[in-house]
């Protein structure tokens, strides 16, 4: 008997040991996402149910972009990107994610701009990672939940989830208004690869049609971090501000269990209200208090009520 308790024990031990060290795996290959990074774009869409629909000219583009990591607890990783243009003279607060482990609450994206929030059980999310993405003004883009996987010396996380139309399309088109996105993410030799299978979904009231698929490659390769200067002086002027931006709009988010957002307002996108008013509380060295009552004022402008 005493040996049956033993073994028990042991197991236990041996359990809560490898546990660990999978939670140490998992955080480490997040924060790999973080560095300095040449960034290529490739986009192309691959097949239609549509005989005669005509296939949109693929897309590439490249970048230099430096991930920065704002929080590193231990079931969560806030980590912000920069995209650094025209040398390192031009810096863009690109967009966020922010990693949370066994979170049991998300906003899952309906369409027309609008979230809701789900909560799923414990069992649902077990071992799991949300990767929660944000756009360039901290408003939500799409949390998607997958489990890393760390075997042959690959680490890796896939996730299925709807988002709205990616930057790229959003102005130009019209046809299709949701992005149903196959995401995989894995570490390689050089930075990583965010590969994604992605589906253009029209959806209505009758439920879902496919338009089309879409294969996406977004590689991050290292690169040389002299040439990220003025992009780290910038976000130390402009850091604080985006704290306050986060930790109001985490208010936001907690008061509504439906999130829709207007896409203009005074003929203003509400990136280009958040921009300003960082640029501004840089410049007047605004207080947090202050940087709050305008981000809240701005916010509340742009919200829809449910229905």
């Amino acid at each position: 008997m005493k040996k049956l308790t033993l073994l028990f024990a042991l197991l236990l031990f041996a359990s809560s040991i490898n546990a660990q060290t999978k939670i140490e795996q998992d955080r480490e290959a997040i924060k790999a996402l973080a560095g300095f990074y040449k960034v290529t774009f490739n986009y192309a869409e691959t097949f239609s149910p549509d005989d005669d629909y005509k296939f949109h000219e693929r897309h590439r583009s490249s970048a230099k972009e430096i991930a920065i990591i704002l929080e590193d607890s231990p079931k969560k990783i806030v980590i912000q990107h920069l995209l650094v243009m025209r040398g390192d003279s031009m810096i863009i607060k690109h967009w966020r994610e922010d990693w949370t482990y066994e979170d049991t609450q998300i906003l899952a994206y309906d369409k027309d701009n609008a979230w809701k929030k789900v909560t799923l059980s414990a069992n649902a999310v077990k071992g799991k990672w949300t990767q929660k993405v944000f756009q360039v003004d901290d408003s939500p883009r799409y949390q998607a939940i997958g489990t890393w996987v760390h075997v042959d010396g690959r680490h890796q996380w896939q996730s299925t989830t709807d988002s709205p139309l990616p930057r790229r399309e959003n102005t130009e088109r019209n046809d299709y208004n949701v992005l149903n996105r196959g995401n995989n993410l894995y570490l390689t030799a050089n930075g990583w690869m965010f590969e994604q299978d992605n589906k253009k979904i029209i959806r209505s009231e009758t439920g879902d049609k496919l338009l089309a698929m879409e294969k996406g490659m977004e590689e991050f390769i290292k690169t040389d971090p002299k040439s990220f200067g003025y992009a780290q002086t910038w976000w130390k002027q402009q850091q604080a501000f985006w704290k306050d931006a986060r930790e109001t709009w985490d208010v936001v988010f907690a008061e509504n269990n439906y999130l829709k957002l207007v896409p203009k307002v005074d003929d203003k996108l509400l990136y280009e209200q958040f921009f300003a008013l960082g640029d501004q509380s840089a410049k007047e060295n605004w207080s947090s208090a202050k940087n709050k009552e305008s981000i809240k004022k701005v916010i509340d402008s742009y919200l829809a009520k449910a229905g």
